[in-house]
């Protein structure tokens, strides 16, 4: 890129994971200029998406990396271990820069703040977190609120339940430890109980209501859930997969609460997990009504989700096919002239 192109951005991404990636590509397929950030400058190769490694907490750094942008989309995600120091100078740091930038703040976020046995869960219900991990994420969203109302910046979040799609990777629940076990034929094993309602948002239509509300003064000041399809069990989520691929059905077996706590002893990550057993113990259940009611967005299909899922896996170095459809194509200057 020349430099007059690269100071001419029109959005920032932070974070190069299954939603930044896919949020980075399709901005920059629209035609749109990118810079996505990470530590590492990892992310897509694409003409019109600009890699550069810097810390995002940095306020200074950000701002001026953000200069001139429309949006920053903060899809960063620190490893679990970790979230309870990132997190807090990761905010700061990203509203910060927005408030020097003048960019408006689109967060993606999950459901972990809502109490438990609370499904179906709605953008409206008041937070109240069950676990660290759930307070560390309220924390954030209640800064960046209080910047909001303030007037300091412009910011609205969207949560979205577990992710399934392709880029979900070695850290979703149904990522690289699920799908090619399913394609092989093999038995996967799941955390808490596997005959449960869950609900699982595709990583398409996380980047489709991300880029809705980012546009939209009516998301302004508020949270938005992803419109999700109907909740599946893992066994009936196994069952849907293994009759996409063509592939009889395998066993799923589920983790013992106390296997987790004895692995946890030797590895930090797994250590994280037993606080988060309630998600799959009883309904997790996602309700983005509103969602749909004020943008329009649905729900992709089952069946093409699990396509592409599939298609990912057994073609990973293929390059994803650009989307265009009415729901997603959304014109920049929908939100405020920029």
């Amino acid at each position: 890129m020349t430099d007059r192109q690269q100071t001419n951005i029109q959005h920032v991404v932070l974070g190069a994971g299954a939603i930044g990636s896919n949020l980075a590509r399709r901005l920059a397929d629209r035609g749109e200029r990118v810079r996505l950030i990470t530590r590492s400058g990892s992310g897509p190769d694409h003409p019109r998406i600009e890699r550069r490694a810097a810390d995002a907490s940095d306020a200074a750094q950000l701002a001026a990396l953000a200069a001139g942008a429309a949006t920053i989309f903060n899809c960063a995600n620190p490893p679990y271990p970790k979230w309870a120091s990132a997190w807090p100078a990761l905010s700061s740091g990203v509203i910060a820069a927005c408030e020097t930038s003048g960019a408006r703040l689109v967060t993606i976020s999950n459901l972990y703040g809502y109490a438990a046995d609370s499904s179906p869960m709605r953008a409206t219900d008041e937070l109240a977190p069950p676990t660290r991990k759930g307070a560390i994420r309220a924390a954030t969203w209640h800064e960046a609120l209080a910047a909001h109302d303030s007037g300091r910046i412009q910011m609205t979040e969207v949560r979205a339940s577990d992710f399934i799609g392709p880029g979900v990777g070695a850290n979703g629940h149904v990522g690289d430890r699920f799908v090619p076990r399913v394609l092989a034929g093999k038995g996967v094993s799941v955390l808490g109980r596997s005959d449960v309602a869950h609900s699982w948002s595709y990583v398409d239509d996380v980047v489709t209501t991300m880029i809705a509300v980012s546009r939209d003064d009516r998301a302004l000041g508020r949270a938005w859930h992803v419109p999700t399809g109907p909740p599946l069990s893992v066994e009936q989520l196994v069952t849907e997969f293994a009759a996409a691929a063509d592939v009889a059905p395998v066993k799923v077996k589920t983790i013992p609460a106390a296997l987790l706590k004895v692995v946890g002893m030797f590895s930090p990550t797994m250590r994280e997990l037993p606080e988060m057993l309630y998600q799959f113990e009883r309904p997790f259940v996602i309700d983005a009504t509103d969602t749909t009611e004020t943008f329009g967005i649905v729900p992709t299909p089952l069946v093409e989700q699990l396509r592409a899922t599939l298609a990912s896996y057994r073609h990973p170095n293929a390059t994803p096919p650009p989307i265009a459809t009415p729901q997603r194509d959304i014109p920049l200057s929908a939100a405020d002239g920029r």
